[in-house]
């Protein structure tokens, strides 16, 4: 009886240990505040060439502050965009976006929210093929090609866009904090500010390259903001936090303007979604 007291008593001590971690509330900036003006949010679809053969859904946000025959804007690229477009959701971005371009404490903004591509089935009672990991988790050039090929053109016909990189964001969580990544990396003369959300640096499509390809390749002028927690996943492919922490080693040693969060998150948008507006004041500081 005594034994099974005590292991009934550790437990309900793991239990509760468990319930306490990864508790992260959402900010008081995810939350539409009074008198604070709303940007609108459309949806459209896009048939990619760069990614032969895909379609996705996408949405633009435009910030109240935004004006046609103003200065161009600055734009941030969210992968996985219908997550983090969703006022509901985990990250409730575009509610984020009012509050601090609002507040002075990011420079006006457009969003451009974009889902990975899905090749149609040839019967639509089967469903489509999501060609998600090939286009976020390969290092290479391909996804910002296709940014900046299609997506930044399209967006840039009725909107007016900055093109240099400093005023260009990306922004991506797991497979689509690589992604976010790769294309900064790849193309740094496109994009300068990356923030990763549990970003999967670990060898899905051979991602886990990332720490020794930046300790031994000079300097590349961006920004990089990780997050990350110790409950973030453990498979075949690697181990997430300690890919991570590899990550922000690597940018320490080759002294990256960077910031790594790491808590006691699982692999979901907990943590990232209650410190964005910190990251977002973090990674826009000092641009006009």
């Amino acid at each position: 009886m005594f034994r099974l007291f005590i292991a009934a008593l550790l437990v309900c001590r793991f239990a509760t240990a468990a319930m306490a971690a990864d508790t992260y509330p959402l900010p008081p900036e995810a939350t539409p505040k009074e008198g604070v003006p709303k940007g609108t949010v459309t949806k459209a679809t896009w048939k990619s060439e760069v990614f032969p053969g895909t379609v996705r859904d996408y949405w633009v946000y435009v910030p109240a502050q935004y004006k046609a025959d103003g200065p161009p804007a600055c734009v941030m690229i969210f992968q996985d965009g219908e997550g983090y477009q969703n006022p509901k959701g985990q990250y409730r971005s575009t509610i984020v976006m009012d509050n601090l371009i609002h507040a002075g404490e990011m420079p006006i903004t457009v969003g451009i929210f974009i889902n990975p591509g899905n090749v149609p089935a040839v019967d639509p009672k089967q469903g489509g093929r999501s060609n998600r990991s090939f286009e976020y988790d390969t290092p290479s050039p391909q996804y910002a090609t296709f940014l900046e090929k299609e997506m930044l053109p399209e967006v840039g016909k009725t909107l007016k866009l900055r093109t240099d990189a400093a005023g260009r964001a990306l922004c991506g969580i797991s497979s689509g904090g690589i992604c976010a990544f790769t294309a900064a990396w790849e193309r740094p003369d496109l994009f300068s500010k990356v923030i990763s959300h549990v970003g999967s640096f670990t060898n899905i499509r051979g991602g886990d390259v990332y720490p020794g390809m930046i300790r031994k390749t000079e300097r590349k002028p961006i920004r990089v903001f990780l997050q990350d927690g110790a409950g973030d996943l453990d498979n075949l492919h690697g181990h997430w936090p300690q890919a991570n922490v590899s990550m922000a080693s690597a940018l320490k040693f080759m002294n990256y303007d960077y910031q790594f969060a790491f808590g006691d998150g699982g692999h979901n948008g907990r943590h990232g979604g209650a410190i964005l507006p910190d990251s977002m004041r973090w990674l826009w500081r000092g641009t006009k």
